[in-house]
């Protein structure tokens, strides 16, 4: 017989330490689910918290204030299970937890098994291991539940719980996002299912903290790995399932020989919910974005949940004409509003005119506010003043960069001065090879690019002005050949690859881990690689003391990827 049980996913967006505010909004979604008709309602991992707290857990008051927040929880879960993501404390011990509420008392605690330790992961820092896997008895109903990294392990508590006669896993998770992730996610969740026979409900955090986006992209399949239900991305949801769940033919996959199953704990909640199938079972589902759509909202989302979050209504952005600025403009605006952005022209005696005539047609384009705050009068006064230290050497990379730091400490002064922040322009192609200035363009609180290569950067201006139906970013800025314009005819090509060379040169590099000469195997000429590797390896101290940025791909610079700044390693 097929059953059908209603579970909604609660995809919400938490800020870190604002307790009460993630348990506001709890309460909410509990109360919608309940009207929705939901069995069960789902929230992200940490949700009373927010995710990750980092070395908030090593407090001991944060700990007890997220399990008093969640013990309070319980008279709003009247006539519904919820399961809610905190840190649990036991006499000392923190806890990646699951709270199962049930008609409003706490029933039972699940605390995370496996603790992901790699990337941008560091649990096993903060939290101890879970022991058991619980399987909930709901009148007819049996279900379990698992956080996050559980899942990915093919022999986890998954397994365990299936083989305890779990027919649905509730699955709550906060899985940043990076290019690709959803389908990987998707992927590895078919997989779990149709090998275990169980229906698994995933709910995703939503939302920007610091340098991680959260694309909420929650998805249910049934016991044969089908998707059944599938979430926006990127935005706050209340997903309403019916979940079908019949046995399949053959039933659930035998243990293997030397299978414990001495981990599970069953657990009898004394609620039998409602297992009818409706006519017209809900089913809702989200079309994925395109990958340049995914990467713009991501890049959105990740700046308003930045500042506001932060406590920044608005931003300040230096406009040189080029593409960067350009983008970073256009993803601000959609992040904060026209009315919240200012645009800086800043030109020195090296900017063209048509950089010029660019930066003013962005910000028409945008509907932003536009500045011209020329630094010829600063970049002559700071020449004349250091003529006699200069007295006897060419002039290079010191007067050039000399401009590039006026302009930060412009930009600086403004945002000082009204109460702003300063989005700064650099993509992952220039932090990843040193092609930016210390104090100068890398000067700001928020690097919107820092994750995105210069390849991406163009890619996504495209996708965004054919979305707009018209030229947000001026067609110029996309056909004209990029240049820092610090000296007469400069262009990036006269100190880098093309970045059609350079970009897959240093996603093999700073994402893949290849070394130089696996690189060169995969044809790339190999003065181009040495050269390449070089600037990365010797620009670590430089990344170090850049501002945040958003994490779009695999490996970010930051929390992904940690090298000593004084290392003379190279794999040649």
């Amino acid at each position: 017989m097929v059953r059908s049980c209603r579970v909604a996913l609660a995809q919400i967006n938490t800020t870190v330490g604002d307790i009460d505010g993630n348990c506001a909004r709890i309460r909410d979604s509990i109360a919608a689910a309940r009207e929705a008709g939901a069995a069960i309602v789902a929230f992200p991992e940490l949700a009373v918290t927010g995710y990750p707290p980092e070395d908030l857990v090593l407090r001991r008051s944060f700990c007890e204030a997220s399990r008093t927040a969640a013990d309070a929880l319980a008279p709003a879960t009247d006539g519904i299970i919820a399961v809610v993501g905190f840190v649990d404390c036991i006499e000392g011990d923190p806890f990646n937890a699951a709270a199962v509420f049930v008609d409003g008392r706490r029933a039972d605690t699940y605390h995370k098994r496996l603790l992901p330790n790699y990337g941008v992961f560091d649990e096993e820092r903060y939290f101890e291991r879970g022991l058991t896997t619980p399987v909930y008895r709901a009148g007819s109903l049996t279900f379990g539940v698992s956080v996050c990294e559980d899942i990915w392990d093919a022999d986890g508590p998954v397994a365990g719980m299936a083989l305890g006669g779990a027919e649905l896993c509730v699955n709550i998770n906060a899985s940043p996002y990076h290019r690709g992730r959803g389908a990987e996610r998707a992927d590895m969740l078919a997989t779990r299912a149709a090998d275990n026979r169980i229906a698994i409900a995933y709910v995703n955090a939503v939302g920007g903290q610091d340098e991680l986006v959260f694309d909420g992209n929650s998805i249910v399949l049934d016991a044969h790995g089908e998707v059944v239900a599938t979430g926006p991305q990127f935005r706050d949801e209340l997903i309403v399932v019916d979940i079908p769940l019949h046995e399949p033919a053959g039933g659930r996959k035998a243990p293997a020989p030397g299978d414990d199953l001495n981990d599970i704990r069953e657990v009898d909640l004394e609620f039998p919910p409602d297992l009818a199938s409706p006519a017209e079972p809900a089913r809702p589902h989200s079309a994925p974005l395109p990958d340049e759509a995914e990467v713009w909202e991501a890049l959105v989302l990740g700046t308003r949940d930045y500042l506001h979050k932060t406590g920044f209504t608005r931003a300040y952005i230096g406009l040189s004409g080029g593409i960067d600025s350009s983008v970073v403009a256009a993803v601000a605006v959609d992040a904060l509003g026209p009315g919240n952005v200012t645009g800086v022209s800043m030109p020195s005696r090296f900017s063209s005119d048509h950089s010029r005539d660019d930066a003013r047609d962005l910000a028409a384009n945008l509907g932003i506010e536009y500045l011209s705050i020329p630094i010829e009068p600063a970049h002559a006064a700071m020449l004349d003043m250091l003529a006699g230290a200069f007295d006897g050497s060419k002039p290079g990379l010191a007067e050039e960069n000399l401009q590039s730091r006026q302009r930060g400490n412009v930009l600086m002064s403004l945002a000082n001065k009204f109460g702003a922040l300063v989005l700064t322009t650099g993509n992952k192609s220039e932090m990843a090879t040193g092609y930016a200035t210390l104090y100068g363009d890398m000067a700001g609180g928020f690097a919107v690019l820092k994750d995105v290569p210069k390849t991406l950067t163009y890619a996504i201006a495209r996708w965004r002005n054919e979305a707009a139906g018209r030229d947000l970013i001026p067609q110029t800025v996309l056909d004209k050949p990029p240049s820092a314009e610090l000296r007469p005819d400069q262009l990036d090509a006269d100190s880098l690859p093309p970045y059609e060379v350079l970009d897959p040169i240093l996603e093999a590099y700073v994402e893949d881990d290849a070394s130089g000469p696996e690189i060169v195997a995969m044809g790339f000429d190999e003065a181009t690689v040495r050269h390449v590797l070089s600037l990365v390896d010797r620009n670590e101290y430089k990344r170090r003391q850049s501002p945040p940025g958003i994490k779009i791909t695999p490996r970010a610079f930051g929390r992904d990827r940690r090298l000593p700044i004084a290392n003379r390693y190279r794999d040649w």
